[in-house]
């Protein structure tokens, strides 16, 4: 049985997830006209990567409806190089800047986001992508670029405690770990924003299943991660923006699906 503390905690998260007015008549900094936050975070380096983006040499599955029904998570890859077509193909699919609406107010991207705050931002591990050293990565979003931000030493032990030990991730091509800027969203919906922001996340991951599915590779997001490893591995301050979630992506093959099978054995055991 949980202790009283965590039933605590879970009677509130509850609370928080189906709240619907606090009884506050306060008006958000957006309504008080106060300045909006950037759109995006300035870059940290003076190391950038332009990407490219020609789609067209993809094979991209473009039935999209054989795409949804394949869609699984995949914790079992190939650790096959993937290329730096296909990394550009994921960043730009989950948090690619298509417009900007008005005088800088807002971007249209490639996912839904509640009032178009795109509150995160997109770091990642380069493992195996061709013409990548091994290292941590930022995406510029308004430029499409990334840029270098230092490398990583004992890399799979980075990873694997950074994940809270779950070391099938380190076999992943590239590890994605998503921070939220809160006040991004605060900015506008004020107290209400948390709620949205965890949906708007949800937005995020779907394209990256998605979009890994159509060009053959696979994902799996990952929700139990030691935050503050990852925020330090990308010198987050914890407060003002902070790691979210993180979702590996590497290549996968047919012959693997005898290892995906292997890797929920346990759920057939608790079957019989």
């Amino acid at each position: 049985m949980p202790s009283e503390q965590v039933k605590a905690l879970i009677r509130q998260g509850r609370e928080f997830l189906k709240s619907n007015d606090f009884g506050i008549e306060e008006m958000s900094d957006q309504q008080l006209r106060l300045p909006q936050p950037p759109l995006v975070k300035d870059k940290m380096t003076d190391k950038q990567i332009s990407l490219p983006l020609n789609f067209d040499e993809l094979p991209i599955d473009q039935n999209f409806l054989n795409v949804i029904n394949k869609r699984v998570s995949h914790r079992v890859y190939t650790e096959k190089k993937i290329t730096l077509l296909e990394l550009s193909y994921l960043l730009w699919t989950t948090q690619g800047v298509k417009s900007i609406r008005g005088n800088n107010y807002a971007t249209l991207r490639t996912v839904p986001c509640g009032g178009a705050r795109h509150e995160f931002e997109t770091y990642f591990i380069a493992k195996h992508i061709e013409g990548l050293e091994v290292g941590a990565y930022h995406y510029l979003p308004m430029t499409h670029e990334i840029e270098f931000i230092k490398s990583i030493d004992e890399i799979d032990e980075t990873i694997s405690k950074s994940l809270e030990e779950q070391k099938w991730a380190t076999k992943a091509s590239v590890i994605f770990y998503w921070s939220v800027i809160p006040y991004r969203s605060e900015w506008r919906y004020s107290y209400f924003a948390h709620r949205i922001i965890l949906v708007d996340i949800g937005h995020v991951c779907q394209n990256m299943y998605i979009a890994s599915e159509s060009i053959g590779l696979g994902t799996c997001a990952i929700g139990a991660f030691d935050r503050i490893i990852c925020d330090t591995l990308f010198s987050l301050d914890g407060e003002e923006e902070f790691t979210i979630l993180v979702s590996p992506v590497g290549s996968v093959s047919i012959e693997n699906d005898a290892l995906e099978k292997d890797f929920y054995a346990f759920l057939k055991t608790q079957d019989e």
